[in-house]
C-alpha cells in the first residue's frame, strides 16, 4: 500500500492531496484571502446572552459574532459531594461585556458563525495539551494495553513531578514512542500555554492571541503517520522552511519530504485536478456501471444509489447487493474527498436478505475508519435509508470552490421559455387594467422574445387584439432567462 501526500503552493493558495494507493481521498485548501481558523485562539466579549438557547454570541472579530454554547464550556458542570452531575445555567456563567479565551472548533459556514469552545486543546506532534482539564486520554487507535498503560504512566509520573494538574491526550503517531520524546513534547506545549496566557493579558477584546500554523506546516503536524511513505512539495522555498521545522520538531519525519522540480505540475502528474473537477459532479459513476448521486443542502446531504447500467450475471438481489457493495466504498471515498460533514442520508438500493444490508453497512464502517472526521452511522431504517453523521469542521469542497448560481440563486434549475411567456401574458392583462396604455414593450431574454415570435406566435397576436394595444418585442442579451419588463409607452 502507498500512500503520499502532495503539496501544492501557488502565490495566494496552498492545496494538500492525500494519496492512497494512486487515488486521491482527501483534499485540503487554504487560501491567503480565507484562512481556516479551527484552532485559533481568541479573546472574546460577549455581546448577546441566550437564557433560552443557553447559549451566547461572542465578537472575535470576524465578519458576525460567533456562537458559544454551554456545553462547551469548561465549568458548565458541577460535580455534588454524592456524585451527582448538575448543569449550571448559561446566567451564571456569562453576562455581556465579559471578556474571556475561546478557541474555535468550527469554522463560519455560510449564514453561521463560527462555533467556540472554552476548553482550549493544543496539538502538537505527539500530544494534544489541555490546560483547564486533569484528563489524561490515550488515541482508541491504539489498541495495546501494555502501551496504552506504558503512555499514561509516562504522562502522570510528569505531571507530578512538575506538579500540573493539567490534561494530555496522547495522539496515533504516539505509539512506541521514546519516552523523553514525549516529555520534550509536553514541555513545549506548557511553554506555548505560558506564551498564550501572556498575550491574553495583553490583548485587546475582540482579537487574535494564538493562530494555528500554516496548512503545509498542519500536515506535517497532523497527517503524517507510519502509513504515509513520502510527502512531496513543488515549492523550494516551502520545501526549505517545511525541512526546518521537521528538524526541529518531527526529526523522524526528515526522510519522507521530498521536493518536486518536475516540470509537469505536481497535480496533473496525478490526474489530482481531474479529480478534483469530477468532485463537484453531481453524478458518481461506479466501475460496475451504477452511480451515486450525491445533492448538498444546508440542512443535509442525500446520497442515492443507483444500479444504472449494471446488470449482473445472476438475479436481481445479488445485482443489487454488488452495487450496493461498491456504492459503500465509493461513498466513504467521496464523503472524505468532498468533505461533506452534518446529517447524511443514504439511500441504498432496497436489499430483501438482512445479511446483505449487514454486510453493506460494515463495508461502509470499514472505510469510514480510514476517515480523520468522527462518523456516527445507524442500522438500516424501515425506510431502507442509511442515517449518519460525520463531524463539520469546515466548508466542505463544493463550498470553498464554487458559489451559488447567480441565474437560478442555487436552486439548481429555471422556469422553462413557455413558463415567462405566460407570466408575460398576465403581466400584461395587469398592467393594461391599471393603467391607460398606448403601447405595451417587453423586453426578455434573447431565447423568450424567439419564443414569443414562434411558439406562442398565435396567443400573441389574440392577445393584441383583446387588449387592442400594439405590444411590441425587444430581445436583450444581458438579461437572464427568468428576467423580463413589461414597459408602458
Amino acid at each position: 500500500m502507498s500512500n503520499e501526500i502532495l503539496v501544492n503552493i501557488a502565490p495566494k493558495e496552498t492545496r494538500v492531496a492525500v494519496v492512497e494507493n494512486g487515488l486521491l481521498q482527501e483534499i485540503y485548501i487554504e487560501r491567503t484571502a480565507k484562512t481556516g481558523l479551527v484552532g485559533s485562539i481568541f479573546k472574546g466579549q460577549v455581546v448577546r446572552v441566550l437564557p433560552g438557547m443557553q447559549a451566547a454570541f461572542v465578537e472575535i472579530g470576524l465578519e458576525r459574532a460567533a456562537f458559544l454554547h454551554v456545553s462547551d464550556m469548561m465549568d458548565y458542570l458541577k460535580i455534588e459531594p454524592n456524585g451527582d452531575k448538575v448543569e449550571k445555567h448559561i446566567n451564571s456563567l456569562l453576562h455581556e461585556g465579559q471578556t474571556l479565551l475561546v478557541q474555535i472548533i468550527k469554522d463560519p459556514i455560510g449564514t453561521k458563525g463560527a462555533r467556540l469552545t472554552t476548553q482550549v486543546s493544543i496539538p502538537s506532534r505527539y500530544m494534544v495539551f489541555m490546560p483547564n482539564s486533569s484528563v489524561v486520554g490515550i488515541s482508541q487507535r491504539i489498541e495495546d494495553e501494555e502501551e496504552r498503560q506504558r503512555l499514561r504512566d509516562i504522562i502522570n509520573t510528569h505531571c507530578e513531578a512538575q506538579d500540573d494538574n493539567v490534561g494530555y491526550i496522547v495522539r496515533t503517531v504516539g505509539e512506541q514512542v521514546e519516552e523523553n520524546l514525549l516529555i520534550d513534547d509536553m514541555k513545549f506545549l506548557q511553554k506555548l500555554w505560558k506564551s498564550v496566557k501572556q498575550k491574553e493579558k495583553m490583548a485587546a477584546p475582540r482579537t487574535l492571541v494564538h493562530g494555528d500554523m500554516p496548512l503545509a506546516y498542519r500536515v506535517l503536524r497532523d497527517m503524517v503517520s507510519e502509513g504515509v511513505d513520502r510527502i512531496l512539495i513543488d515549492s523550494k522555498a516551502c520545501y526549505d522552511r517545511g525541512t526546518g521545522f521537521a528538524e526541529e520538531f518531527l526529526a523522524d519525519m526528515m526522510p519522507l519530504i521530498e521536493f518536486y522540480s518536475g516540470e509537469r505540475p505536481i497535480f496533473d502528474l496525478y490526474g489530482i485536478e481531474d479529480e478534483i473537477q469530477k468532485a463537484l459532479n453531481r453524478k458518481v459513476q461506479l466501475k460496475s456501471g451504477g452511480h451515486l448521486v450525491i445533492d448538498q443542502t444546508e440542512a443535509m446531504t442525500t446520497i442515492d444509489v443507483n444500479t444504472g447500467a449494471f446488470v449482473g450475471h445472476r438475479n436481481l438481489e445479488e445485482t443489487i447487493f454488488k452495487t450496493n457493495l461498491e456504492a459503500a466504498q465509493a461513498i466513504a471515498r467521496q464523503l472524505r474527498l468532498r468533505n461533506i460533514g452534518g446529517i447524511i442520508i443514504l439511500d441504498f438500493i432496497d436489499m430483501l436478505e438482512e445479511e446483505h444490508k449487514r454486510q453493506v453497512l460494515r463495508t461502509l464502517e470499514r472505510h469510514l475508519m480510514q476517515d480523520h472526521s468522527k462518523c456516527f452511522i445507524c442500522e438500516v431504517s424501515q425506510l431502507g435509508l442509511v442515517e449518519m453523521t460525520r463531524k463539520r469542521t469546515s466548508e466542505s469542497l463544493e463550498q470553498v470552490l464554487c458559489q451559488t448560481c447567480p441565474t437560478c440563486s442555487g436552486r439548481g434549475y429555471l422556469k422553462t421559455a413557455e413558463s415567462i411567456c405566460y407570466e408575460i401574458f398576465r403581466e400584461l392583462i395587469r398592467e393594461n387594467k391599471q393603467y391607460d396604455v398606448n403601447k405595451f414593450l417587453v423586453i426578455a431574454a434573447d431565447s423568450v422574445v424567439n419564443y414569443l415570435l414562434d411558439e406562442e406566435s398565435d396567443s400573441l397576436a389574440e392577445l393584441e387584439a383583446q387588449l387592442n394595444v400594439p405590444i411590441n418585442l425587444q430581445g436583450e442579451v444581458m438579461y437572464g432567462l427568468e428576467q423580463f419588463d413589461v414597459v408602458l409607452v
